[in-house]
């Protein structure tokens, strides 16, 4: 592009400098996995086994998967909002749910209502940077109750120390 004047200069310096910004956007959306969910050799473990024993919950595991917050890596919905997605009655999903937690594949962490944060294992699938797991929900300190029994149970299914991932 000819620069006539110095109005045009300062145009097209401007325009530089937006498409320069554009593209360090990009370069870290790229580095946060954006729109990427890593899953691990674990994890793929886990949905050869759903699969198997239950497929309309290895569906939902894998919807969970898809959509997990990468800064916790949990999905926080109802109950309907669920079946709507998967095409089922809530008496499925809730019948789904209970055999993910029976198969220790997701932690349900009851927020109010029939809303409850789903997470996963970090060691078998996640989203963002690798190095943001400690925020996983069931690995933060922030996510108990007066009773401990939410801290409890995620210490129970998610409290061993995986190297492999």
């Amino acid at each position: 592009m000819l620069v006539n004047d110095e109005y045009q200069r300062r145009l097209r310096l401007k325009e530089l400098e937006i498409m320069d910004i554009e593209k360090e956007k990009e370069l870290e959306d790229v580095r946060k996995n954006k729109g990427f969910t890593q899953v691990y050799s674990k994890g793929w473990k886990r949905v050869r086994e759903l699969s198997f024993g239950n497929s309309g919950a290895a569906g939902l595991y894998a919807m969970f998967a898809e959509h997990i917050d990468p800064t916790c890596g949990a999905v926080i919905c109802d109950q309907q909002f669920l079946a709507n997605q998967m095409q089922v009655t809530t008496r499925t999903i809730r019948r789904w749910l209970d055999y993910l937690e029976e198969e220790r594949a997701l932690v349900r962490i009851p927020i109010a209502g029939r809303v409850c944060a789903y997470a996963l294992d970090p060691h078998e699938v996640w989203k963002g940077y690798n190095n943001t797991k400690e925020y996983a929900a069931f690995i933060t300190n922030t996510l108990v109750n007066k009773d401990n029994n939410i801290k409890r149970r995620i210490v129970s299914m998610f409290g061993h120390k995986n190297t492999d991932c």
